[in-house]
């Protein structure tokens, strides 16, 4: 009689779902997943639900797979010597093979008044306050975005397009990941929307007030509304259970995403830190990292050697409200190409990347073991060397 094996999913996000579901491959293996939320959220979506365009939810019923028990609760700690994690309000749930996939939110602002007084969007709920602060406030009141990344531009872009009043501080470069040719772009396009992008030196942000956003070369900007997209943090719930992190609090793996502490934990998504070089934090590089840490323990369970993380970016998604966007080609070790898409194509391939990211894992969840991705192994070899580092560990014993 062949033994069944418990595995837990800490996550319900695009990394927690997709090593959920793929998962299932196995009758042998039982799968819980653990979210604090019953219902999945695009974090892709979560600017236009300030925006008011999209709710940013989804039925867990679309995207889990039937096999797939959730149980709705935070994970307070992990117990990996009795094999077990404590949620917040139940008993524990042991486990045979752990796969850690937490993800990130809002980083805490070290800066004086953000945390007072500036929204941060990086989750549902703090989402969903900002639409209710945004809807609230005056037609003509001023908004300041602070963060020049995706999640700035495009939350700055989407308020624009709906009549508002907004200056985005970027602290630096606008959209630094971007080839200069897509930056001026996405320049204009905001310059079209009517957004005061403020950029360059002199631009990061010193303090922030009830009424006002103060920046590093003296000025003072009136704001009513600020929003806070500068960047974002992981949970500390690793740390906490006595696991090995990187400074950001990512879960320290090898090559495989096996936790450098216990080879029944796995990582994946935002909070994995492979041979301490993790991958930008994207919903794309979870979904695949979610995939491969479930290929691990599959590995395992079957008692084969795990094969090492082989990924690579083609692209990076930035919309600039419903009618405009830039898609930027990559290269394979996560650069930015000279050759973009933009304007109305360039949103129409950013909606379709959005709707892609969650059709990914309802197909996985109807056929699980099916969801492949681009490789680019020769990425992770020069990231290592350009560290001065050694090939991390590619396998262990099962």
């Amino acid at each position: 009689m062949t033994e069944n094996t418990d595995v837990v999913v800490i996550g319900g996000g695009y990394a927690g779902v997709m090593a959920a579901n793929r998962l299932t491959q196995r009758d042998d293996v039982t799968v819980t997943l653990i979210n604090p939320r019953p219902v999945f959220v695009p974090r892709l979506r979560l600017h236009q639900l300030v925006g008011g365009t999209h709710d940013a939810v989804v039925d867990y019923r679309e995207v889990l797979a039937e096999g797939v028990r959730l149980v709705v609760d935070t994970v307070t700690r992990i117990d990996t010597a009795g094999r077990s994690v404590a949620p917040a309000s139940g008993d524990a749930i042991g486990y045979d093979h752990l796969v850690y996939a937490v993800g990130s939110g809002s980083t805490d602002p070290r800066v004086p008044g953000a945390a007072e007084f500036a929204h941060p969007v990086a989750t549902l709920e703090a989402a969903r306050r900002l639409r209710s602060v945004v809807e609230t406030a005056h037609a003509t009141a001023a908004l300041t975005v602070v963060g020049a990344g995706p999640t700035g531009i495009e939350t700055a872009a989407e308020l624009a397009e709906q009549g508002r009043r907004v200056t985005l501080v970027c602290g630096g470069a606008l959209g630094p990941y971007l080839h200069p040719r897509a930056r001026r772009t996405a320049a204009k396009r905001l310059a079209r929307l009517g957004v005061n992008v403020l950029d360059g030196p002199g631009t990061k942000v010193t303090a922030v007030t009830r009424h006002a956003v103060h920046l590093d070369d003296g000025r003072e900007l009136p704001s009513e509304v600020t929003v806070w997209a500068a960047g974002f943090a992981v949970p500390d719930l690793a740390a906490r259970s006595g696991l090995r992190t990187d400074a950001m609090g990512r879960l320290l793996t090898d090559e495989t995403l096996t936790s450098v502490d216990d080879e029944r934990v796995v990582a994946a998504g935002d909070s994995a830190a492979p041979s301490d070089l993790p991958f930008r934090m994207s919903a794309y590089a979870a979904g695949c990292l979610g995939a491969h840490a479930a290929d691990t323990v599959l590995d395992r369970i079957a008692g084969k050697r795990p094969a090492p993380i082989d990924l690579s970016f083609p692209a990076l998604c930035v919309s600039l409200g419903r009618r405009a966007g830039i898609f930027q080609f990559a290269h394979k070790d996560d650069t930015a190409m000279r050759l973009y898409v933009g304007g109305r194509a360039g949103a129409k391939l950013k909606e379709v990347s959005c709707r892609f990211s969650v059709k990914h894992l309802a197909d996985e969840a109807r056929k699980p073991g099916s969801h492949t991705w681009p490789k680019g192994e020769r990425c992770r070899r020069l990231l290592r060397a350009e560290h001065g580092e050694a090939p991390a560990a590619a396998e262990r014993t099962a």
